[in-house]
């Protein structure tokens, strides 16, 4: 198990090469794999103890989903509220049922945080899941997630203490109408609006 201060190259070759880490995001620490990664995001999903629940895909920009496979006209719809600590789940194919667990859908957020952009750009759409256990409180240093899961992650990210992060706000578009299926970091009111 490797630890780190920062992303730096060295993080950058271990997520390339399939590995799994907990970093700080722009929101919690989150257990993260590179979302084109099937069996790491498999393995993702088997640490986390999820079959059912999928996880969020954060990306540097809209190009990097579409090259997901996202399609763009549900991104379109939602871009302006991008980036930002806003998860919004969108539509999603068959081909990304790896991704989705059979959801049919997925949350996806654009981050507002020029350190994890940066990474992002170089390691493309990571799949995160909050680090914690199932029922657990969120951990908010790196040492309570590696109270969580130990030598099973490859590597971890310290960021710091992060108690003061909300988690992100996660919302779904229906019609034209917006849903707040859980409040966090990003208010918004009924008819959209960051507020």
């Amino acid at each position: 198990m490797r630890q780190f201060t920062k992303f730096n190259q060295e993080v950058i070759n271990l997520i390339k090469a399939g590995k799994i880490g907990v970093i700080p995001t722009d929101t919690v620490y989150g257990m993260v794999c590179r979302a084109t990664d099937q069996s790491a995001v498999k393995r993702l999903y088997a640490l986390k103890l999820r079959d059912h629940k999928p996880g969020t895909v954060i990306a540097a920009n809209i190009d990097q989903l579409v090259e997901l496979g996202i399609k763009y006209r549900y991104l379109k719809a939602v871009e302006q509220l991008w980036p930002g600590a806003i998860s919004i789940i969108i539509p999603s194919s068959e081909e990304l049922n790896y991704l989705h667990l059979g959801a049919r859908s997925l949350a996806i957020r654009i981050p507002d945080d020029k350190s994890l952009e940066g990474l992002l750009k170089e390691v493309e759409p990571l799949l995160t899941t909050s680090a914690n256990k199932p029922s657990e409180p969120i951990a908010n240093t790196i040492v309570e997630a590696q109270k969580y899961f130990g030598e099973r992650v490859d590597f971890y990210v310290d960021g710091g203490n992060l108690t003061d992060h909300p988690p992100s706000t996660i919302i779904r578009v229906v019609d034209d109408a917006i849903e707040v299926i859980r409040e966090g970091a990003v208010k918004i009111d009924e008819n959209g609006r960051i507020t």
